[in-house]
């Protein structure tokens, strides 16, 4: 057997182990979804007795039903459509805010030439230390003098800016040849049209990429809703599924439950599906 024979069957040899730890990596994060999605098919005694079936049951539509309209039937709470709307309410606006203060901010950094731009840039990336669970007794202070308790601005504001997003502008902004700079000054291009248009285009699969991230991190928060919002009407489903389950011996319909965390995946899902090709390329692409 020659060296080119072996070296082919070595090349296979690994790509079928690389798979196989890939496929059995995917089976381990998903089977947990998996049996979500079974088990909010089937009724409540099912589950009650620990014997979820593998297979579909035939209460998916009343369960999901169930959780739209009336929320976690004993529990009586938030319907899961309102929760899923105050929740996407918030994360686009979280992601939208974080993106335009960061791209202005970037771009006034970078492009601007006026005293103390870099103290102001470090100032906004030591905000990282100070996540909202370190800083959250002040800012809640703040937001009670401010009288935003239980609204969609209380929820919003404190969670809208980001040094992350500051950080990663303006190291993709200081790649923009300086050419670029002369050209538009030349044609009598002022800071803004030279921001709307050249810096914007060049920035959309950034834009993209952190949309991604931004919205997911928007839909993930749980600590500050819970402490800011007080309103039924205002919950969002990620607190709305904690206060579902009951402690003690309450008896907690894990079915309804269930679908309504199946209904508390589906938007992120989406976003990352419709955007994962510009995902991919916003974290990839190195060419301006």
């Amino acid at each position: 057997m020659d060296l080119a024979e072996k070296t082919r069957r070595r090349r296979r040899r690994e790509a079928v182990v690389t798979h196989l730890c890939l496929i059995l990596g995917v089976l381990i994060f998903a089977f947990p979804i998996y049996l979500t999605i079974i088990g909010s098919t089937h009724d409540v005694n099912t589950i009650g007795r620990g014997d979820v079936p593998m297979v579909p049951g035939g209460e998916a539509v009343a369960n999901y039903t169930q959780a739209w309209e009336a929320g976690g039937g004993r529990y009586m709470g938030t319907p899961a459509g309102r929760m899923l709307a105050n929740s996407l309410v918030m994360a686009l606006l979280i992601a939208f805010g974080k993106i335009a203060i960061s791209l202005t901010s970037a771009y006034a950094v970078v492009f601007f030439r006026f005293p103390g731009r870099m103290v102001c840039f470090w100032l906004i990336f030591i905000t990282l230390m100070l996540p909202v669970e370190v800083r959250i007794i002040p800012t809640f202070q703040v937001m009670v003098d401010l009288q935003l308790i239980n609204t969609m601005t209380g929820l919003v504001v404190p969670l809208i800016a980001s040094a992350t997003a500051t950080l990663l502008f303006r190291q993709f902004f200081l790649t923009i040849p300086d050419e670029y700079v002369e050209a538009a000054k030349i044609d009598g291009a002022g800071p803004l049209r030279f921001f709307r248009d050249v810096v914007l285009p060049l920035s959309v699969t950034n834009v993209a990429a952190l949309f991604v991230i931004l919205f997911i991190y928007g839909w993930n928060q749980y600590l500050w809703p819970l402490l800011i919002v007080n309103d039924r009407s205002l919950e969002t489903i990620v607190v709305g599924l904690t206060k579902m389950i009951g402690g003690g011996d309450s008896q907690n319909e894990w079915n309804v439950i269930m679908a309504t965390a199946v209904y508390a995946l589906l938007p992120p899902v989406a976003v990352v599906l419709l955007m994962q090709r510009w995902f991919v390329k916003g974290l990839t692409e190195t060419e301006k």
